[in-house]
């Protein structure tokens, strides 16, 4: 990234967002705004950073997560995006969302996961820090050579669907996958060795443990769909918070559809705790999105992103 001029924004929402780039944008919001926090939570299967920002001082903890795929990396931008103008608010006050931002902060502190994946971010962006792990990408795509390359590049650094990967009827997960023929690690649908395989997906249920979230939100793409239930599970108001979003949000709100319907992270969530977890589809089309989504990604969810920090509280 080039030098960022005096309060010019820091989030680039014009260029593809790989882990260098994301690491470049950490250190400058944490120049600017000294009240986000960072926490190293793991690593990758290179051995990038998987970083969490906190920012906020209530009781109430919620925890919003992105690019758990790689070809889904718009959605690190999204939510960087909103966490500068929620912190810019700070302190002093002002509204985000069309909420009140120096109550949000009161009341509710953010646990922002922006790249869960950033290896398979790194390959599906071509960007050059990919190292060894493109060209092993690359090989391992002869096992579903339907799928553009990297383009259609989902999984993480060893072929496995990060999503695919938690304690919530992943054996069932396994099952349909291999009756969809998907047997072995490659760009997307691999379920891995076992449950919790992958230190990404690892770094993330093991943080999810240490704190207690009250709400959960998971960024992928595409759809405009907001998933909100897991099997029969149902944690209390969960309908009623997935109604309110979606009103906030102009996206439908749906069951997730069976055959991918075990081991993500969403699921694992409300199994575990019987608490409202979601995950957010964005936009329109083939993954990886266009940027010129990017503007309508934004200000279709700034609404539901602020409203998601307050609705933990009230429940």
């Amino acid at each position: 990234m080039q030098n960022i001029l005096p309060n010019a924004p820091i989030v680039p929402t014009d260029i593809p967002f790989d882990s260098q780039v994301l690491q470049d944008v950490i250190e400058a919001l944490l120049a600017r705004y000294p009240l986000i926090r960072r926490e190293p939570i793991g690593q990758s299967v290179a051995g990038k950073e998987i970083s969490v920002l906190t920012f906020g001082e209530g009781s109430n903890h919620v925890c919003y997560n992105a690019a758990h795929h790689g070809n889904e990396w718009i959605t690190t931008p999204i939510l960087l995006k909103f966490l500068e103008e929620y912190a810019g608010t700070q302190p002093g006050g002002g509204m985000v969302g069309g909420l009140d931002a120096g109550q949000l902060y009161a009341v509710s502190t953010l646990h922002l996961i922006p790249m869960v994946n950033p290896d398979g971010v790194d390959i599906a962006t071509r960007a050059t820090n990919a190292g060894p792990y493109f060209q092993y990408a690359a090989y391992l795509t002869q096992n579903a050579p339907c799928i553009p390359f990297p383009d259609g590049w989902k999984a993480n650094g060893r072929g496995v669907d990060l999503n695919l990967q938690y304690p919530a009827s992943w054996e069932q997960a396994r099952e349909i996958k291999r009756s969809q023929s998907v047997r072995l690690p490659g760009p997307r649908d691999y379920v891995g060795s076992g449950v919790l395989s992958e230190p990404e997906s690892r770094a993330l249920y093991d943080y999810t443990l240490r704190n207690d979230f009250r709400l959960t939100l998971s960024y992928h793409s595409q759809g405009e769909v907001i998933y909100w239930k897991y099997l029969d599970y149902l944690a209390p108001k969960s309908r009623e918070i997935g109604e309110t979003f979606a009103a906030l949000s102009g996206y439908a709100l749906e069951e997730t559809p069976h055959e991918s319907g075990h081991a993500g992270y969403k699921d694992w969530f409300i199994q575990h705790y019987n608490r409202p977890g979601y995950t957010i589809e964005v936009g329109l089309g083939e993954s990886p999105l266009p940027l010129e989504q990017f503007d309508k990604i934004y200000n279709d969810n700034v609404g539901l992103l602020a409203a998601g920090l307050v609705i933990g509280a009230e429940h």
